[in-house]
């Protein structure tokens, strides 16, 4: 069986008091949680006041983007190792804010991907078509293109240290959620690309979350759907009760 994961990116909120705040009322509420994979993923800022927040307890920390080199004269970026030297296990990579607002690619997002794995963190990899793209049928051929250019050069130990996470960028902040049975679906198109790409038994153990206005009273349905590991929740995973309700599924 997959373990699932239960990621939060918090995108650009709270400061560091703010996180603290957050750990404060947020890790008794999922301490006795072994069903799944925790991760929370601030701000660079606060990765530091996350870390010593979450020491001790069974909530990694995670980065939301990272640079593909490890260091060098590239001003405002943070490389992986510098993610890990802060304490950090896992970076979210691809995200479509990324791709809409900072012109994120497919072979950027593969060289991201590369530089997370070698500084041993773990890449949430993230996928996910547009409105557009879904009203016209297109779904299946974004996410296979995507899919071939961003994580199908990986080699197979690569790969297998993956997560990834499929986001339609239709319900990301929107409030619209796809139905359990399209995201299902769209997991399906994904797992097949990597057994075609990676073999059977690689497909099986890939965990694919599913992100896009995830929240207390669908993540039930969500998780019902086989082909779901886990979630990437945005605005409500920043409130301890919201997230804590999640994770507790």
């Amino acid at each position: 069986m997959r373990k699932p994961v239960m990621a939060g990116n918090w995108k650009m909120y709270k400061t560091a008091a703010e996180t603290t705040s957050f750990f404060e009322k947020f890790l008794p509420l999922v301490r006795d949680c072994s069903h799944c994979e925790i991760v929370i993923c601030p701000v660079f800022v606060n990765l530091p006041a996350a870390v010593e927040a979450a020491r001790g307890s069974n909530v990694r920390i995670g980065a939301q983007d990272l640079f593909w080199e490890t260091e060098g004269a590239y001003t405002g970026e943070v490389s992986g190792p510098m993610i890990a030297a802060a304490g950090g296990s896992h970076v979210i990579v691809g995200h479509s804010e990324r791709r809409q607002y900072f012109g994120e690619t497919d072979e950027s997002v593969l060289k991201k991907t590369r530089a997370a794995l070698n500084a041993g963190l773990t890449p949430i990899v993230c996928v996910g078509e547009t409105l557009e793209q879904r009203e016209s049928g297109r779904t299946a051929g974004v996410l296979a293109a995507q899919f071939d250019k961003g994580i199908g050069p990986l080699s197979p130990e690569e790969f297998g240290r993956i997560l990834i996470a499929y986001e339609p960028v239709w319900a990301i902040g929107t409030g619209r959620t796809a139905s359990p049975e399209i995201a299902a679906e769209a997991h399906r198109v994904l797992r097949e690309q990597a057994r075609a790409r990676f073999g059977e038994e690689a497909a099986e153990n890939l965990r694919i979350l599913y992100g896009g206005s995830v929240k207390p009273e669908n993540v039930k349905g969500l998780m019902a759907q086989p082909q779901i590991d886990g979630a990437l929740v945005g605005g409500a995973c920043l409130k301890p009760e919201s997230f804590a309700s999640i994770v507790n599924f």
